[in-house]
């Protein structure tokens, strides 16, 4: 992409120029250029393209709510009303959800009947489920009729269509009775009733379903496309690939940001006021969990002053505790977000939990134990380290184990069960664990 070129020509306000070199370019190009831009040489690109040809760069546009707000705010109403209705079903409606109802409501008055029509089917389905992410562009043909009538309609209607691959065939009321693909109407002769070809095994999801499990079966299936049905199997539309990876993208972008307790990462905050709004709730509980950490060390003060030598220690066992629970954190969140779980019993995972727990616990523990009897000649604090450090290992693989499992049972998105969370709990375990320990060990201890 020749991006000079193009401000070249934008600047000399060349319009046949620019045309030639912008609609030359991939759609996923063009977004990227236009994101590039100040508001004033983006305007001049409203006078340049049609509202068609926008609507294509804005299909691959990826921006903020806020974002989207502003860029259609350059737009005249009508321009930009007439844009959206160009898009992709979809994609009108994933822009449409990032605005106010009332700007929504304006759009929908001016552009077209129908097409507004089309947007306030899937604008009322609920955010993040399979209905607000499918698409009505769909192809479909009765099971009665020839693959030459079948063709006829394929050729009219593949212009308009999101993806024409898979064709889906309907019984006379409506309801999903299998699919074909285009190969299926290739290779047959034009006599061959669609009938006779028909896969009627049919792998769909439900207009209700989580985005989540949606992607997961596209993924486990190798599905370029997926049919959304009603309760009573009527066909209602599909999901393409492109908007699983969508999907996938936001869901993974929404778990990191929840295991790293920062919400809302993906957009860049670029006010520090608003970036500390999303970040303050959470430092405020972790806060206030750290306090109750000091709290608990301030209780064995009296311990402390008896052997000083403990406190060299208690950011070492802390620190393992943070680190294991975290571990065993991610590997259930990921079983929990792929589905791998599933598949196993709860108790057979938490079983290996502490399996994986007590081996690691005892062969740190026997490291450290070795380690603080060469470095301070005493073998009872390496002793009373090594037993705290595996206890805390054990109890802290298990904390990272559960939590996350205990909110999933009780429908709580297992990431906000998250590290700065699991390594503030597993302190206040790390901690009470040591010290009781240590009190046994008082009168074996330097002073």
């Amino acid at each position: 992409m020749d991006r000079k070129l193009l401000i070249d020509s934008l600047q000399n306000e060349d319009m046949e120029k620019f045309r030639d070199e912008f609609l030359d370019l991939h759609p996923y190009d063009q977004a990227s250029f236009f994101k590039e831009l100040d508001e004033e040489t983006r305007e001049r690109i409203y006078h340049y393209l049609s509202p068609e040809e926008m609507a294509t760069l804005f299909e691959n546009l990826e921006m903020g709510d806020d974002n989207y707000q502003d860029v259609l705010a350059e737009m005249t109403p009508n321009y930009a009303a007439e844009m959206i209705s160009k898009m992709y079903v979809d994609d009108a409606v994933d822009v449409l959800n990032e605005l106010e109802k009332d700007q929504v409501v304006s759009y929908l008055t001016i552009m077209d009947e129908e097409a507004a029509q089309e947007i306030k089917e899937l604008l009322h389905y609920e955010e993040y489920t399979a209905g607000s992410i499918m698409t009505t562009d769909f192809i479909s043909i009765s099971a009665n009729q020839t693959v030459r009538s079948a063709m006829y309609i394929l050729k009219n209607e593949a212009p308009k269509a999101e993806t024409i691959y898979y064709i889906y065939v309907l019984d006379d009321e409506k309801r999903l009775a299998g699919v074909i693909s285009l190969r299926d109407l290739i290779v047959n002769d034009d006599d061959t009733m669609i009938s006779e070809i028909t896969n009627d095994r049919i792998v769909s999801v439900s207009v209700g379903d989580d985005q989540e499990e949606v992607a997961r079966k596209i993924k486990d299936y190798n599905f370029l496309a997926l049919p959304v049905v009603d309760f009573q199997n009527h066909l209602l539309g599909i999901i393409t690939v492109d908007d699983v990876m969508d999907v996938m993208a936001e869901e993974a972008s929404d778990d990191y940001s929840k295991l790293a307790a920062v919400s809302d990462m993906d957009t860049i905050d670029r006010s520090p006021l608003s970036a500390a709004k999303k970040r303050l709730p959470w430092l405020i509980i972790l806060l206030y969990l750290g306090m109750g950490t000091a709290s608990l060390a301030a209780r064995f003060e009296a311990t402390l002053e008896k052997a000083a030598i403990l406190g060299a220690f208690i950011t070492l066992i802390a620190g393992m505790a943070g680190n294991t629970g975290t571990q065993a954190l991610a590997v259930v969140v990921r079983g929990i977000a792929t589905g791998d779980l599933e598949k196993e019993s709860r108790l057979k995972l938490i079983l290996r939990e502490a399996g994986t727990g007590l081996i690691t616990g005892t062969i740190c523990g026997i490291l450290v134990t070795i380690t603080i009897f060469i470095w301070k000649g005493n073998i009872f604090l390496g002793i009373l380290v090594g037993i705290s450090i595996f206890c805390t290992l054990i109890i802290a693989t298990l904390a990272g184990a559960i939590i996350p499992l205990a909110m999933h049972k009780f429908k709580i998105d297992p990431a906000v069960a998250s590290g700065p969370f699991i390594t503030t709990i597993n302190d206040i375990i790390s901690i009470l664990i040591y010290f009781s320990i240590a009190n046994l060990f008082m009168n074996f201890l330097p002073k």
